[in-house]
């Protein structure tokens, strides 16, 4: 009796680290039980929830307790089970709970709702079917906090006034008040710009929507195969309604009711429960994998996360022959989802794909190449640059893993679509565009032989980006193209790099680095940029909770945004320099262009050897980590010819006081070391100059720092397989 007490004192516990301890330790007492406690349980269980008064918190350990006592026998049928009056008090409580105005309390009415239907069985549902679609159905509108005047209009500053909780505002002629806070300000000045219905619907919560959801999606569950003939065009519709709802909650939650509609057909072992003719979800799955395939491209990670548990649930849940039907609809967005920029949607989608395609991946792409191509296409102009930034690895791996055979037709259209994102407002877009145009010159050259004059030029506008990794990629892009044309196109390039190596000399000292800066004294040791207070630029501009859901801008079109390539800080000589070094080192791993990469080596030393403007250890950076790719590409003989060119440059490095190019440095003697022999290098650098010896010695005797320096392989230089 005792410990009963003490499981009902903890369940009752005003802190949720102590009832979730109360329902483990329930849990455990109840398979030790006998008759007579289970009784005197199920009665204090009870009299939990006898106080219409009593704390929510007290609310939510009793309806824990309910779960854990139907749970009771339900998985071992050697453990005593719970009264049948006890399950309908249960059903009772949890239908009133469900109305709570404690969400927690309503989630956990609707578990116990879900463990009833485990329990019991369907009849459950049929039971409360009504009371559970119209609580949806209740909650998916509702009226804005600020009733409209007569006129129709909502005063913007009584709603700033309930989403800020802040009460200054504007003064009487309409503008902002001095004292008014920022985030006021913020408000009002969006408020001005925007229907009071959109930020509400943004802004704010959806009453019970969510936890009646989750009511019918543990009730789902629990009913298992057995809610198969409930699933009618009723209930699909009010899901359904669900997913395109203007709340990115409603529609996430929305998307994880399918998927425990869905995987009703479908055990955790990988059996097909149910045989199509009798399965009311394939019966009905052209408007499932619809709606699903529009989840899996929805602008928010959460929703496409949701999405593509229910699509796996979805695919699953049917045999081989039987997902054919649907793959014009899921197959493209679940291929681009591999390569998705949040982890956990890009992670889950290739295990997917794994589970679903059976390594027939590349068949499959190639059957439906249509529906593939299309989307991709329209990905591209999508307006999360995450979304764009997908689209543009999908086209390069249309390129170099599918048959060409089956791409040809529809080059054209890809590279169009890659042209215009080349110019996005996003560097991660630029640089997985301009990479995949890479891999398309050298799969399709023929095919691609019109658009090199505009290549070309984007190309070299790339290799001097202000993004480091757009110039990495630029530079890869580059060596295909050198790869796919040849002669020709290597004079090309060579030309440019000789060019970019030969301006740093012409960079300025960057005395103006901070020219952006305010020059008066800082407020709170805040250095504030020169237009921060400019209102220009800060009235009437629509505004943004995460830089991936700013709109895409197009040719032509002002807009605004920090990575608008229309906007982007003009490139500084050093910046095509650092690029060019980048090129150098691809090329010379062509054997066709290494020796022509040896000749430029006296000048990318000349270029190293400038340190009269701020940003040079960055240059210096670069050539250190790839000077030993160079070295291994051109060749001992060639390399050693030119070796001692670059000795000051390398010690230089080493004693800086930039970390990350002392770290360089360091590593790349290593490495030279490693490539030419210790004894070789070690009497070169003796010959050179005598006192870079000890730091020679000291550099090697040090602990490796990392990997060697080649470009790592981001999304949009490899990706998962096919």
């Amino acid at each position: 009796m005792a410990e009963q007490t003490g499981v009902l004192e903890l369940l009752c516990s005003s802190a949720k680290i102590k009832r979730d301890r109360g329902a483990i330790e329930l849990h455990n007492h109840l398979r030790e039980t006998d008759s007579e406690g289970l009784k005197q349980l199920e009665n204090s269980v009870r009299l939990l929830l006898q106080d219409a008064d009593a704390p929510w918190e007290r609310k939510h350990g009793a309806l824990m307790g309910f779960k854990e006592l139907l749970g009771l026998g339900v998985t071992d049928e050697n453990l005593l089970k719970c009264s049948d009056e006890f399950t309908g008090v249960a059903k009772e409580c949890a239908l009133h709970m469900l109305e709570d105005s404690e969400s927690r309390v309503r989630l956990a009415a609707g578990e116990v709702m879900g463990m009833l239907c485990r329990r019991v069985g369907p009849s459950i549902y049929e039971d409360t079917k009504d009371v559970i679609m119209q609580g949806v159905i209740t909650n998916l509108e509702r009226q804005p906090m600020i009733e409209p005047s007569a006129s129709g209009h909502v005063d913007t500053e009584k709603l700033a006034e309930k989403l800020t909780g802040s009460t200054s505002g504007s003064d009487a002629d309409g503008s902002i008040s001095p004292g008014t806070s920022p985030r006021r300000v913020t408000m009002l000045q969006r408020l001005s710009s925007t229907s009071a219905e959109e930020i509400f619907h943004d802004t704010a919560g959806w009453k019970s929507l969510e936890t009646w959801m989750k009511c019918l999606q543990a009730v789902i569950n629990g009913c298992g195969t057995n809610f198969n003939r409930f699933v009618t065009q009723e209930l699909l519709d009010l899901i359904f309604q669900t997913l395109s709802h203007t709340n990115r909650f409603v529609r996430e939650t929305g998307y994880y009711v399918c998927g425990s509609l869905v995987g009703c057909n479908y055990s955790e072992s990988g059996e097909v429960l149910l045989p199509p003719e009798e399965n009311a979800i394939y019966q009905l799955g052209d408007q499932f994998s619809k709606w699903l395939g529009t989840g899996l491209a929805d602008n928010w990670s959460q929703v496409r996360l949701a999405a593509s548990v229910a699509t796996r649930q979805f695919l699953l849940g049917l045999s081989e022959g039987d997902r054919f039907k649907f793959y014009n609809d899921l197959l493209p967005p679940l291929c681009l989802n591999r390569y998705y920029v949040a982890e956990g949607v890009r992670i889950y989608n290739q295990e997917t794909w794994r589970q679903v395609t059976a390594g027939g991946g590349r068949r499959l792409v190639e059957q439906h190449i249509q529906p593939v191509v299309d989307f991709y296409v329209k990905q591209t102009e999508a307006d999360n640059h995450a979304v764009r930034e997908a689209a543009c690895a999908c086209i390069a791996e249309l390129g170099s893993k599918v048959d060409k055979d089956v791409v040809r037709a529809h080059v054209p259209k890809l590279l169009d679509a890659l042209l215009v994102c080349f110019k996005d407002e996003s560097w991660p877009v630029r640089d997985a565009s301009c990479v995949a145009c890479g891999n398309f010159v050298l799969c399709f050259p023929e095919e691609s032989k019109g658009a090199m004059t505009d290549l070309y030029t984007l190309f070299f506008e790339n290799l001097q980006d202000a993004i480091a990794s757009v110039r990495q990629g630029a530079a890869l892009a580059l060596a295909n193209v050198v790869r796919a044309y040849g002669k020709e196109a290597q004079e090309i390039v060579l030309g440019k790099a000789r060019e970019g190596l030969a301006g740093v000399e012409k960079q300025e000292v960057t005395a103006e680095r901070y020219s952006s800066l305010d020059k008066s004294p800082a407020t709170y040791g805040v250095v504030k940029r020169l237009r921060d207070n400019d209102m220009e630029l800060h009235t009437d501009k629509q505004m943004y909770s995460c830089g991936s859901l700013a709109p895409k801008m197009h040719r032509g079109k002002r807009g605004g945004g920090c990575m608008d390539h229309q906007f982007k800080r003009p490139s500084e000589p050093w910046e095509l320099g650092d690029g060019c070094i980048y090129l150098l080192a691809e090329l010379s791993q062509l054997p066709d262009a290494a020796a022509d990469v040896a000749k430029e080596l006296p000048l990318v030393a000349t270029t190293a050897s400038f340190q009269h403007y701020t940003q040079h250890v960055h240059l210096l950076e670069t050539m250190c980590k790839q000077l030993p790719v160079i070295a291994k590409g051109i060749g001992k003989r060639a390399f050693k010819m030119h070796i001692e060119l670059f000795f000051d440059a390398i010690f230089y490095s080493l004693s800086c006081d930039n970390a990350l190019t002392s770290t360089a440095a360091g590593q790349c003697l290593e490495q030279l070391s490693a490539f030419l022999g210790p004894n070789i290098m070690r009497g070169r650098v003796e010959q050179y100059n005598p006192r870079y010896v000890e730091q020679l010695d000291r550099s090697l005797t040090m602990p490796p720092m990392g990997p060697s320096m080649r470009p790592n392989a981001g999304p949009s230089r490899g990706g998962p397989p096919m």
